[in-house]
């Protein structure tokens, strides 16, 4: 068996959440013996796992359809996740669904990475087998090192008694950056520091104002390699994710993994962290405020032991025996 990984606007991607997802999808076929190429002239393959939805992704699907090849569609988006996301999102969002859907009907089977995002594209009416496969978690890569947390601080000029809050993710209002900003105006106190970058032609005015946002103890620290951001998890005091919607995540995988103290916005995707067990959650901008202040001056017990055990279940190897078998099952469907 020989899979074909597709991914329209690669260089782009590899930046994002997509990006990470498709660097543990080509490990998962490494660790589990199997042939793949991401070469798209490549021709002698038996499965074609696309990840993105563009013209050229369609081009491709109805290409390897027409030659009698498995189509793998990877439902990384949804019309829900598209919104609050750049200029316009909001208003163009149900011409996305519709093409998104249009996209997915190509797959003889469509993955996603969680149940939450499975239930979404359910109410789409696909008409297609879906099968919820976390993304996964390098938790070797993404270990609790001190050493790596000081040389953060050293970096970032933050001294030891500094309480610092960092955040990861794209400029979008959907990733929770206005959120974060105003966080960061109410406390003072703390350093906050943003990790993740998007040109800001594409945001909304809202979105430019945030980031450009002059403030002694904030930071929007740009696209950083995976290395870095690994040493900021193991240096930074509090991780906060105010995100408003996703398909799962992977960041809050990888605070999990390095036993950050974590709190989310409690939204459905993250019904599977218990609240006061594996995370703290938060509604709104006050009970941000409330609990980043009682987690950081040590009012609400650490979670960190509970939440590392909930991720090992997401780990990269578990989750690329599920894509490897979730190949086979479909190579064998008639």
């Amino acid at each position: 068996m020989k899979v074909l990984l597709y991914t329209e606007f690669a260089s782009l991607n590899g930046k994002s959440g997509l990006g990470k997802a498709i660097q543990h999808q080509m490990k998962a076929l490494e660790d589990n013996h199997i042939e793949y190429s991401t070469d798209p002239k490549c021709r002698d393959y038996d499965i074609i796992h696309i990840n993105f939805y563009g013209p050229k992704s369609y081009y491709m699907a109805k290409k390897a359809k027409k030659q009698g090849k498995k189509v793998i569609y990877h439902a990384h988006s949804t019309e829900e996740d598209f919104r609050n996301s750049f200029i316009f999102s909001n208003q163009i969002a149900p011409l996305f669904k519709k093409w998104i859907c249009k996209c997915y009907r190509l797959g003889d089977h469509i993955l996603t990475p969680t149940e939450y995002s499975k239930k979404i594209l359910e109410t789409y009416h696909l008409n297609r087998p879906i099968t919820a496969i976390s993304n996964g978690i390098d938790m070797s890569f993404f270990e609790r090192n001190e050493e790596n947390g000081k040389k953060f601080r050293q970096d970032f000029g933050y001294k030891k008694t500094d309480k610092v809050i960092m955040g990861v993710g794209l400029y979008m209002e959907r990733k929770g950056i206005l959120t974060f900003v105003e966080l960061a105006k109410r406390l003072p106190q703390y350093k906050f520091i943003w990790f993740g970058y998007m040109p800001l032609t594409f945001a909304p005015k809202r979105v430019k104002k945030a980031v450009r946002t002059k403030l002694d103890n904030l930071v929007f620290a740009g696209y950083v390699e995976p290395g870095v951001l690994r040493s900021a998890y193991s240096g930074a005091d509090l991780y906060i994710f105010p995100t408003l919607e996703e398909t799962e995540g992977i960041p809050i995988l990888e605070a999990l993994t390095e036993k950050i103290p974590t709190l989310v916005s409690n939204i459905p995707i993250f019904d599977f962290l218990e609240e006061g067990k594996h995370v703290y959650k938060a509604t709104s901008i006050d009970e941000y405020e409330q609990k980043t202040v009682a987690i950081l001056e040590g009012k609400l017990p650490s979670l960190v032991e509970e939440g590392y055990k909930m991720v090992e279940s997401r780990e990269i190897k578990r989750a690329g025996k599920q894509l490897a078998n979730l190949y086979y099952q479909v190579l064998e469907e008639k």
